[in-house]
């Protein structure tokens, strides 16, 4: 029998590889029986096999569970959400509101003492030319798979420059937004107020502003116009 067998997290990185295409004898044919066969293969990963959970053609699996000819087996730990990561991270592009609690409680650890975020709103009027034309609402499009990586190198930047920050949320809403509605978050915690968060999250939204692409239409009744910045990236800018 020949299957591909996926690994990921820690256990990707045990057995140094994501994907592996195993020829197995006739009596391996249910999940116990493989992690018995990938133990005796990998057994520096013996621990990490042992509870790890698995599937078989993206669904969930357990022990008895028996895979055919040409299945895709995946190992891996149980889901983040679970222990709380030492330095956890969020990027998103939604199109909900912005949970701000949800937010601070997932950035923070047990060492969290301080959480400076910075959030946007949809402004009812913009001072343009000495007088303050009427917004009706917002739409924000976005290169969403360069956003989210601009996003994670935004971060790298902020640890890069305040390495006593633990958490970072890095939050854009895309879509059609109502005056009063959350745009766009970003936030950092740290043990201490005077650790860096506070500058932190003043960079995070400022740098956003310069290179995670994202674009706002403002309609009024006046009519409708894509408000466009004037920072030009470098090479800098470029990972």
């Amino acid at each position: 029998m020949r299957i591909t067998v996926l690994f990921f997290a820690t256990l990707r990185d045990v057995v140094g590889a994501r994907s592996l295409a195993l020829e197995l004898d006739e009596g391996v044919t249910d999940i116990k029986q493989l992690r018995a066969e990938l133990t005796a293969r990998y057994p520096a990963a013996a621990d990490n096999l042992e509870v790890a959970l698995a599937a078989i053609n993206e669904e969930f699996a357990f022990d008895h569970d028996c895979f055919a000819d040409g299945a895709e087996v995946a190992f891996f730990p149980p889901v983040s959400g679970g222990a709380v990561p030492e330095r956890p991270e969020i990027f998103r592009l939604p199109s909900e509101s912005i949970n701000h609690d949800e937010i601070i409680s997932a950035i923070s650890t047990p060492r969290t003492g301080a959480v400076c975020m910075f959030t946007g709103m949809v402004r009812g009027q913009t001072a343009k030319d000495g007088h303050l034309p009427n917004t009706e609402y917002l739409e924000y499009e976005a290169y969403e798979p360069m956003a989210l990586a601009k996003m994670q190198q935004v971060a790298e930047e902020i640890r890069a420059r305040w390495d006593k920050v633990e958490g970072i949320a890095i939050i854009q809403r895309v879509g059609t937004l109502q005056v009063g509605d959350n745009t766009v978050l970003c936030a950092c915690s740290a043990p201490h107020r005077d650790d860096g968060c506070f500058e932190a999250a003043r960079y995070g939204i400022d740098r956003l502003k310069e290179i995670v692409p994202v674009w706002k239409k403002e309609v009024g009744k006046s009519g409708e116009t894509w408000i466009e910045g004037d920072y030009r990236p470098t090479a800098k800018d470029a990972q």
